[in-house]
């Protein structure tokens, strides 16, 4: 089946609920509105007000605006002083708790989250705390407890549709693909919409599948009921573009997103890597400034820090480098697992003996391609390329589940290639990762070119006589 092909039929599959899934999306949210007390339903002539959105958005498992999630979580806050046993509104306020850190890149959100999560369980908010929970696992990259959270809400309520999400976030992060895809198959037979989408199109991306992962976001942007839920899936978009080697796209879906959200911290920092990319390095700096001052993610750091190195400014990236390990810290004090980052920033720009170890633990706790990538490449770092080759085919070959075309996993490959002297598979490879996106890195897509250039033409064989 060829991706145009496929995309059509996605394309039918989702829209053949887009009428009853909008009834049950109004019907859905009108039933919050009227479980909400009073304040919640403050919005002009009947409109729904910021407390109503944000807890239509937690509970839904979509983004929601952050003066609205500070809405709600005041809200929810003053109600549980007087009504402590609420066991349904600790569950919302622990999932706005989660939604906050996550956006704000600020784990000390995540214990509040858990305690509330818990105490809503234990006054038997059964489904949907297990649910927050799983949420809250994801948020921390601990899948294997996300997994294990998000089966027990569908055992306790098998139509839980919400719950899917989180399921296939934490079964991709296990490198289980096919489980994923069971979850995500069983998630369209119950529900049509937006989130359901953007779930759809994470699939595919991860399956390879471009075409259908991008036809599935540009309907989950059309459909999005909320600011909030737009800019996020514009977000996505221009991921997307980036990844395929389109920085001009990548960054209209950027300035879009930010457009339709100011708080939309990704799509700022997105905006740095597509104006890095096309040249605008001013531009791309004060962008990724930007982000880091709202949302100082370790990524980010790693990034600027990267950006900042290409141009020969290495105190400012050692600044970066600083504040990446800072932020790493301020994480792990929160249950956040920032292993992955951690282990490749040491293997490039620290010591690549610690991110061996580092990343041999986080592969045994969760064995992603992100992490067997990473391993591979840290392996490669500290001198060990053969053990490092099996690690990045892992994270290449579609048989191992390494279906996502990552320019970045293929340079990677090609380079330890390189140095065990296998010139032909590193030529295709490093060509492959400099066709998938020749942006992919300001500090490596450089070494790819160089590499490629010292490998030069394949030699010619002879035609036989």
């Amino acid at each position: 089946m060829d991706s145009v092909e496929k995309a059509g039929r996605l394309r039918e599959r989702l829209a053949s609920g887009v009428v009853v899934g909008a009834l049950v999306g109004c019907l859905g949210f009108g039933g919050w509105l009227m479980a909400l007390p009073p304040e919640g339903r403050d919005g002009a002539e009947g409109a729904p007000g910021p407390v109503a959105l944000a807890q239509t958005a937690v509970t839904a498992g979509v983004p929601a605006a952050l003066p609205d999630l500070a809405a709600l979580i005041a809200d929810r806050e003053a109600f549980l002083r007087a009504h402590p046993k609420d066991a349904e509104s600790w569950a919302v306020l622990g999932a706005a708790y989660v939604e906050q850190g996550r956006r704000l890149a600020d784990a000390g959100w995540f214990p509040r989250a858990e305690r509330a999560l818990r105490t809503a369980l234990r006054g038997r908010g059964d489904a949907r705390a297990l649910e927050g929970l799983a949420v809250l696992a994801n948020a921390r990259r601990d899948f294997r407890t996300a997994r294990a959270y998000s089966e027990a809400a569908l055992k306790a309520d098998a139509r839980r549709w919400t719950a899917y999400g989180p399921l296939i976030e934490a079964c991709t992060g296990l490198n289980d693909h096919k489980a994923a895809k069971r979850a995500l198959d069983r998630l369209l037979e119950l529900r049509s919409g937006p989130a359901v989408q953007a779930r759809a199109a994470a699939v595919y991306r991860d399956r390879g599948w471009r075409e259908d992962a991008a036809a599935a976001l540009s309907d989950a942007v059309a459909a999005a009921r909320t600011p909030a839920e737009r800019a996020a899936w514009l977000e996505r978009g221009g991921q997307l573009a980036f990844e395929r080697g389109d920085p001009g796209a990548a960054l209209r879906h950027f300035q879009e997103s930010l457009r339709t959200d100011p708080d939309q911290r990704a799509a700022q920092a997105g905006q740095g890597r597509a104006l890095a990319a096309l040249g605008r390095t001013t531009e791309a700096l004060a962008a990724y400034r930007a982000a880091l001052a709202k949302q100082p993610s370790p990524q980010y750091a790693l990034e600027l820090g990267e950006l900042y190195e290409s141009l020969g400014l290495g105190q400012a990236a050692r600044v970066q480098y600083d504040l990446l390990r800072e932020r790493v810290r301020a994480a792990a004090a929160g249950g956040v697992d920032e292993e992955l980052v951690l282990g490749l920033f040491e293997a490039d720009h620290g010591d690549p003996a610690q991110a061996v170890r580092r990343l041999r633990a986080e592969w045994l706790r969760q064995p992603g391609i992100e992490v067997a990538d990473a391993l591979g490449w840290a392996l490669h770092r500290a001198g060990d390329d053969e053990e490092a080759l099996r690690f990045a085919e892992r994270a290449t070959d579609k048989e191992h589940g390494g279906g996502v075309r990552s320019a970045l996993f293929m340079f990677h490959r090609g380079m330890i290639e390189r140095d065990l002297e296998r010139s032909g598979p590193a030529r295709r490879h490093l060509q492959e990762a400099l066709r998938i996106n020749p942006w992919f890195s300001p500090l490596q897509a450089p070494v790819a070119r160089r590499a490629l250039d010292a490998l030069g033409e394949p030699p010619r064989t002879p035609l036989p006589r």
